[in-house]
């Protein structure tokens, strides 16, 4: 019956049927998506437990098409790889790992894991094969272990965010070798030790600084003054000694924040970038007088300097009068307004 069909029928009509058989057992021709691209995101579905919010991601659509969840492709120089991969703010059913399928997405730039309680597990190797990655953001979840030593192994990292998570152990020294790092993002974890002297040898690129609500200790290295941080954050730690490198009139720095340590250094002899815009040093052991230079500062609108050993009286100028009296209380003997006025 087949053959008398077949013998019967018109080219015509051999053609339709040929075109409608193609195209139902093989992808569309106009298919955007890469197929290792596409085949690793399915697999990095999978390992995730096939989650309801990504639904979307369906084997028989284009993974580049923008319905497909937290995924975007190369539109730029039309090689439509998969390039960022964000999937910040999606709740999982039930507590799992950073897929290792992530490492198969060899063209991926930006990585956003962000506000995901039930990620769990370490930091995993895998991302040593992203060899385009610039961004990873990593934070709000459940991620713990160390920082790894292998992020060093990604020379394109331009930064890195793993805030607020449930991270343990020192800083890993060897990421001072990244030379495209232009800064680091740790804060709210449970980490510890010393900051590495190496963290000195960053490139002149390297401009942040942010591990507040942390577990470190030691002495701030003197390397440290070779950087030109226009913003560092250490407070909240139990760090001790001299944290003077943070300053310097030749510096581009905004913000220096370092209270609640055991930090100690004379005040009074520290350079002031013009550019600075937050000094906090509460709750150290600072000592020595307020610069002079304070008054200068035409772009400072917050000083804390509470709970310190200064003495001497507050210099008269600029936005110093325009804090209140909290932002200087608690001294050993720091007087004038909008102190107490000095013993004559």
């Amino acid at each position: 019956m087949a053959a008398k069909f077949f013998s019967s029928a018109t080219p015509v009509l051999l053609l339709l049927l040929l075109l409608t058989v193609t195209c139902f057992f093989t992808p569309s021709l106009s298919e955007k998506c890469n197929p290792q691209d596409k085949t690793a995101l399915l697999q990095f579905k999978k390992e995730l437990g096939n989650p309801a919010k990504l639904s979307s991601w369906n084997a028989t659509t284009d993974c580049c098409d923008p319905a497909w969840e937290g995924v975007s492709c190369d539109t730029d120089t039309k090689t439509y790889r998969v390039n960022d991969l964000d999937l910040s703010g999606f709740s999982l059913p039930s507590p799992h790992p950073i897929p290792p399928s992530v490492g198969d997405l060899p063209h991926l730039n930006i990585l956003s894991l962000r506000n995901i309680p039930n990620l769990i597990g370490p930091i995993p190797s895998a991302i040593t094969k992203l060899t385009s990655l610039h961004y990873i953001y990593i934070s709000q979840t459940g991620i713990s272990g160390n920082i790894p030593d292998f992020l060093s192994q990604i020379k394109t990292l331009v930064t890195f965010d793993f805030s607020y998570n449930k991270l343990t152990g020192p800083l890993p020294s060897s990421i001072s070798t990244l030379p495209n790092l232009v800064g680091i993002t740790a804060n709210d974890n449970k980490l510890s030790g010393a900051i590495p002297d190496s963290y000195g040898s960053f490139s002149n690129l390297f401009t942040s600084l942010t591990l507040n609500r942390n577990q470190l200790s030691g002495k701030i290295p003197a390397s440290l003054s070779k950087l030109n941080l226009a913003f560092v954050d250490l407070s909240m730690n139990m760090l001790e000694g001299d944290a003077s490198v943070f300053f310097g009139s030749k510096k581009n720095t905004q913000k220096i924040i370092l209270a609640r340590n055991s930090l100690a250094f004379d005040l009074g002899k520290v350079g002031l970038s013009s550019n600075l815009n937050t000094i906090d040093l509460r709750n150290n052991r600072v000592y020595g007088k307020l610069p002079q230079e304070l008054t200068g500062l035409k772009f400072l609108k917050k000083l804390n300097v509470s709970y310190n050993s200064l003495c001497g009286q507050i210099p008269q100028g600029g936005n110093l009068q325009r804090f209140d009296v909290y932002s200087y209380a608690h001294n050993k003997c720091l007087c004038g307004s909008p102190l107490p006025a000095c013993k004559t």
